[in-house]
């Protein structure tokens, strides 16, 4: 799990990404994020609709996996971002870490706010 304060706090942060932000998609993740130069840390949130899947053990494993990759991966973000990691597929649950990390590296380099290295 990433520290508190690289998380969101309070409904109305995520609501300005949602609003202002760019978003990259791909089959069982999209990724919304916004530049946001006031803050000296990123902050990350990944959201898990329970339309996805509906066991909250499912959903909470699939968070707990994308925020510690997140968590490995901070260092390599190009600037200070709001991400959230939007998941759209129930398929992750069964998916093997490393695959799991190859569509985040995917993603977040479609979107430019990552190096890989």
């Amino acid at each position: 799990m990433i520290p508190s304060p690289f998380r969101f706090h309070g409904h109305n942060s995520l609501r300005f990404v949602y609003t202002n932000g760019k978003a990259v998609r791909s089959q069982p993740l999209t990724i919304k994020w916004v530049n946001n130069s006031h803050r000296s840390r990123p902050r990350i949130s990944v959201v898990v609709s329970k339309k996805v899947i509906k066991s909250a053990v499912g959903r909470n494993r699939i968070r707990r996996r994308i925020y510690e990759y997140m968590r490995i991966h901070l260092p390599q973000l190009n600037d200070v971002y709001d991400i959230v990691v939007i998941t759209t597929s129930s398929e992750l649950i069964n998916t093997p870490y490393s695959e799991l990390s190859g569509y985040m590296d995917d993603l977040l380099e479609k979107a430019g706010i990552y190096k890989r290295l």
